[in-house]
């Protein structure tokens, strides 16, 4: 009797013993996740905020991540400012996420001034490799991987495309931002077909709302004159002040992106926003799942769209 109850109790044990790993399994399956949103030029409110928020959202949801169910989401918005991005960014990595979506270059280089450890995936963003935030796009290396967001070449077909809608330009001002370098070798690849269109360039430093109205507002004066807004997306915190701008002084205006056409722009010319979020979204659960962004190849975009007010 003594010998079938030390059997019977061994049997016990064993079992129990046999379904530790998988109630371990279950447990580390149900743990919260924690994922942290940093978005460079955008506020909470701002229009073009919510589609590319639910694209991402909606990607998470079609591999199994639900939002206070097993993950949760932390936002912080930059609005443009690089101490207010800086601070955020800190406050990001201090929560210890699985992993950041970068929304934009600003807020790829203030969280990696925070850290090297925290994994981040990005969208849109412009020239990953020669703004250091990759090794190359095939293997970034590092913390970081995500979406770029299109190519110095689209920047001459700006101007291409404002020259075809306004045949007698022959001065275009580029609104752009010295603070993003990448702007430069997009002003560069505009001046280089400038010639051959017969338009002299006269460039823009977008910096605050009142300067960028002054400088449009001067530059309108001269007549014969068109607008390009550089395509990296610093600007579009100043987006109204650009738009009522260009209207005030009758200057036919090509934008970077559809939103600044719902704002009231004339034509617009670059890549669809709202996919790379939901594309990013698909990186982040193979993170949170144990994939290093080292590993996962920067992708470019394959959605172009053309918008237009008339």
């Amino acid at each position: 009797m003594l010998d079938m109850k030390r059997r019977a109790f061994i049997t016990l044990l064993g079992g129990a013993a046999a379904g530790w790993p998988f109630a371990a399994a279950a447990q580390q399956r149900e743990r919260m996740r924690r994922i942290g949103v940093l978005v460079s030029n955008l506020a909470a409110d701002d229009p073009e905020w919510p589609p590319r928020s639910n694209a991402f959202i909606q990607g998470l949801q079609e591999r199994g991540w639900s939002d206070g169910r097993n993950v949760r989401v932390e936002y912080r918005w930059g609005l443009g400012d690089p101490d207010r991005l800086r601070k955020y960014a800190a406050e990001l990595v201090a929560l210890a996420p699985d992993v950041i979506l970068a929304a934009g270059s600003a807020a790829v280089a203030a969280l990696q001034q925070s850290n090297r450890s925290v994994p981040i995936v990005f969208a849109n963003v412009l020239d990953p490799v020669g703004s250091g935030y990759v090794s190359t796009l095939a293997r970034p290396g590092g913390n970081t991987t995500g979406f770029a967001s299109t190519e110095f070449g689209l920047s001459a077909k700006l101007l291409e495309l404002l020259k075809q809608v306004a045949p007698r330009v022959a001065r275009v001002a580029v609104v752009r931002n010295p603070a993003v370098p990448v702007e430069l070798a997009q002003f560069g690849a505009i001046q280089a077909v400038a010639p051959s269109l017969g338009v002299e360039l006269t460039p823009i430093i977008g910096r605050d709302p009142d300067e960028i109205e002054r400088d449009i507002t001067a530059f309108g004066r001269g007549g014969n004159g068109g607008l390009i807004v550089a395509g990296a997306g610093a600007q579009q915190i100043q987006r109204d002040t650009i738009i009522a701008a260009a209207a005030n002084q009758q200057l036919p205006a090509v934008y970077p992106f559809r939103g600044y056409v719902a704002k009231g722009g004339l034509l617009s010319y670059g890549i669809d926003q709202t996919e790379p979020y939901r594309l990013a979204a698909g990186y982040v659960d193979r993170v949170v799942k144990g994939e290093k962004p080292a590993d996962l190849p920067v992708q470019a975009p394959t959605k172009y769209e053309l918008g237009q007010r008339f």
